[in-house]
């Protein structure tokens, strides 16, 4: 089992054995391989992530539940939840988001079922109605800083549809500027453009 978090555009996968999606990084010259768990260890893994030289990182432990625990005590965790929707011509809807190609998504209110707060967050960011639940896609994991606090944003996507020729509104408070319909065909010009973890849930949902 693989656990995948982005800093920025660069993975570290947390794993328990090194399978077909996690070799070809444990020899690359530019990724950091650790296979021995203490606390230096995960303050090393952290450090060398922030290195521009270091582009991937794989932390080997045969208990991943024991691995993940230790290395996510490090951030402030922050579950949030949105949706890939498709309309009735099949067509996917991303937004533009500070520079970005995007899904909409949000954080996690207080007491809120993660379907319930991808369902709101989607139609706050989008204007969308009457949006049907359907299954959960993937789960994404990316880190940030927000002041002197380190961010881990546990993201839970869900598949959903709509019906209508609905009237699209963007949520310019959350610097939504643009949002658009777009063929999974023809996502080869929005991909370099979005979020690497947004891209895994976008091809994912293509190829899966």
């Amino acid at each position: 089992m693989v656990i995948k978090i982005y800093f920025d555009d660069k993975p570290l996968f947390l794993c328990d054995q090194v399978d077909e999606t996690v070799e070809p990084y444990v020899h690359h010259d530019d990724a950091v391989f650790i296979d021995e768990l203490d606390t230096h260890t995960v303050k090393t893994m952290l450090h060398e992530m922030d290195q521009p030289k270091v582009h991937a990182g794989v932390f080997l432990h045969p208990d991943l539940d024991v691995l993940k625990k230790a290395f996510f005590k490090k951030f402030v965790l922050v579950k949030a939840a949105g949706g890939l929707v498709t309309n009735e011509k099949n067509e996917w809807l991303l937004i533009f988001r500070r520079g970005k190609w995007d899904l909409p998504k949000g954080k996690l209110d207080a007491g809120e079922k993660l379907s319930e707060c991808a369902l709101r967050e989607v139609t706050e960011e989008t204007g969308l109605q009457q949006i049907k639940l359907q299954k959960q896609l993937t789960t994404t994991w990316h880190t940030y800083h927000e002041g002197t606090r380190f961010i881990l944003k546990e993201s839970h996507w869900f598949r959903m549809k709509v019906k209508g020729d609905q009237l699209l509104v963007p949520q310019t408070e959350e610097d939504i500027s643009e949002i658009r319909w777009v063929k999974p065909s023809g996502l080869e010009e929005y991909l370099p453009h979005c979020y690497a973890s947004v891209r895994d849930v976008l091809l994912l949902a293509r190829n899966g």
